[in-house]
């Protein structure tokens, strides 16, 4: 059995800037992961990903990006490579090749199960994300067996899967980056679109990030946010490092859009007929949002400064959607681009709801000692992104000297 003052699962960035913040704070602690730094950017991404936010948001606590690319966007392998040099400069304790299989209370601290070695603790930090199991639904046990199923962490490139149609289920980031890479190899690809998050790269002369972060909106407080279940809940934006990749950009390459895939029956896929309302409403998202920046920018900006408001068009569908297809024509390939949810399934402590959903105050569980990281608005609109760990780790760590301090008074 090792002890430890604190023990923090998972050495993704999140995780490593939460060793960072304690190692400040002179707070012994450890740090598990089942593979080590950047082991999801490796082994669970694609081969051509690059990053969706510019290298100037990538930095971590006390290590910014010093690059000569600021407004370029690194590929998952360099930002792997980027995690573990971080780890080595803060000298984060790691122990990697760690599987967490159940945490649980134990007389006054908490204890964690592995497929090592039993740890105990004061304090546990859950960093392990909420991208852990790719989220695959009940649809696709009755894709026909020699039509080939991938998710998202599967998927490498193009000449890894079998001639023929693609089907991408998915409109988020992931599925319209995959819907342009097959595409542009030659393969007719159908997206199934549902509820989705439009955003332009570029807007008014500068990255669409560079807008969310001067105006505030990256920063703004959970506790500010009038929907915020439905906040968390929101797929990533269509976003990609080499341009637009928007559902009018990818009709231009030749990807057929459909609706939301709803059914499958009698050997087909069944499509939902309301794709013109999903992008309606995206692209009303999309200008409210954009609407906020104009207003920052004619109150605090200087008249000529920033660009006139170059607004995208409106998304363009046919005028009649298709709304079935044949699963046994020339289909070959459908790709699952459906998101991720956390995995939570180890925790044996009394922090679910009556749906199973985790319960939490910013990161403070019910439970003494217990805190999560790196879930979408944590505490703020940037929590699960790369930029929001500086915040949240701050955030946390004085959490976490408090509990401490009140245990050793106790």
């Amino acid at each position: 059995m090792t002890h430890a003052t604190a023990i923090i699962i998972g050495a993704g960035h999140a995780g490593l800037a939460m060793s960072r913040a304690l190692t400040c704070r002179s707070i012994d602690h450890i740090v598990l992961d089942r593979g080590g730094p950047g082991h999801a950017w490796r082994k669970e991404r694609w081969d051509s990903l690059h990053m969706i936010t510019p290298n100037w948001a990538n930095g971590l606590p006390g290590a910014p990006y010093k690059g000569p690319d600021r407004d370029g966007y690194m590929s998952a392998t360099e930002f792997a490579d980027s995690l573990e040099r971080y780890a080595k400069a803060i000298s984060a304790p790691l122990r990697t090749g760690v599987t967490v299989t159940r945490l649980s209370r134990a007389a006054r601290c908490l204890r964690i199960e592995t497929d090592q070695d039993l740890f105990t603790a004061e304090t546990v930090v859950n960093a392990t994300g909420a991208t852990r199991r790719p989220r695959l639904p009940v649809l696709s046990h009755y894709i026909p067996t020699d039509v080939l199923q991938i998710t998202t962490d599967r998927y490498r490139n193009p000449a890894a899967l079998p001639l023929g149609t693609v089907l991408v289920v998915g409109a988020s980031a992931s599925g319209v980056q995959i819907a342009r890479e097959l595409q542009l190899s030659g393969r007719q690809v159908v997206l199934a679109v549902g509820g989705h998050l439009r955003l332009p790269r570029h807007y008014r002369g500068r990255d669409i990030d560079h807008w969310l972060d001067v105006c505030g909106i990256s920063d703004e407080r959970a506790v500010e946010i009038e929907d915020l279940s439905r906040a968390r809940g929101l797929p990533s934006a269509q976003l990609f490092s080499a341009g637009p990749v928007d559902l009018n950009a990818l009709q231009e390459l030749g990807v057929e859009v459909v609706g939301r895939l709803s059914a499958i029956r009698d050997g087909k896929a069944l499509f939902s007929g309301g794709l013109a309302s999903l992008v309606t409403a995206a692209d009303l998202k999309m200008n409210r949002t954009l609407q906020r920046i104009d207003e920052w920018v004619d109150r605090l900006a200087s008249p000529g400064e920033i660009a006139a408001p170059d607004r995208p068009e409106p998304t363009a569908i046919a005028a009649t959607p298709r709304l079935s297809l044949d699963l046994s024509g020339s289909l070959r390939t459908v790709v699952w681009a459906t998101g991720y949810t956390p995995d939570h399934t180890w925790i044996d402590a009394p922090v679910f709801d009556a749906r199973g959903g985790l319960r939490h105050d910013g990161g403070v569980c019910p439970v003494p000692g217990l805190y999560m990281l790196g879930l979408p608005i944590l505490r703020r609109r940037r929590s699960h992104q790369i930029s929001g760990a500086a915040a949240d780790t701050h955030d946390l760590s004085i959490l976490i000297g408090q509990h401490l301090d009140a245990c050793r008074a106790a």
